[in-house]
């Protein structure tokens, strides 16, 4: 799959382009009840390998339209290189203007601050490139979300219906803000 993407590392992390032999541990993450459920723009869990891989191929297609900071990364961990999230930076409608920092883990791998630490880079990176905000939305109740958006600085804004047709909190990072702070 052809990809602009760049790869980037934390002290722990790679975080690098999805590949189609990542389905696997994709549905790990994208087949979870857990995780689906607060997903914006909203999605059922992926069922099987072959659905994954159909996510997959899109989004190498989408990568290859865009330019950075879009784009979606896998997560490994360093140690063993195992898949354990995703990290994403889309434009979002209705108006393709604002930027959505977005973080998708395994629930097996909540709780370890690997999402901050990935977050935390993949936002650094963008506002080294051309970045000059990302917005973090997220459904009312999720406080994991809000609580790991509060780590990386991000201030909220407020409630809104604008993003993916849903009421959301928003949350906003500008680059002064990023908390690098090991603090997990």
């Amino acid at each position: 799959m052809a990809t602009k993407q760049v790869s980037l590392s934390t002290e722990r992390l790679v975080l690098g382009p999805w590949a189609v032999e990542d389905a696997p541990a994709g549905l790990t993450i994208f087949g979870s009840e857990e995780v689906t459920h607060w997903l914006t723009p909203a999605m059922e869990p992926i069922h099987d390998e072959a659905g994954m891989r159909a996510v997959l191929e899109r989004w190498a297609k989408e990568e290859t339209e865009v330019d950075p900071p879009v784009g979606h990364w896998a997560v490994r961990r360093r140690e063993d290189d195992l898949l354990i999230g995703s990290i994403t930076l889309r434009r979002m409608p209705p108006f393709q203007e604002d930027l959505e920092l977005a973080w998708q883990f395994a629930p097996d791998h909540w709780g370890n601050g690997y999402a901050t630490e990935a977050a935390r880079a993949v936002a650094a990176w963008a506002f080294e490139g051309s970045a000059h905000e990302v917005f973090a939305v997220m459904r009312p109740a999720n406080q994991r979300a809000e609580k790991l958006a509060r780590r990386l600085g991000m201030q909220w804004v407020g409630e809104t219906n604008k993003y993916y047709d849903l009421r959301l909190q928003v949350y906003r990072l500008r680059p002064p803000d990023l908390v690098t702070a090991t603090s997990r």
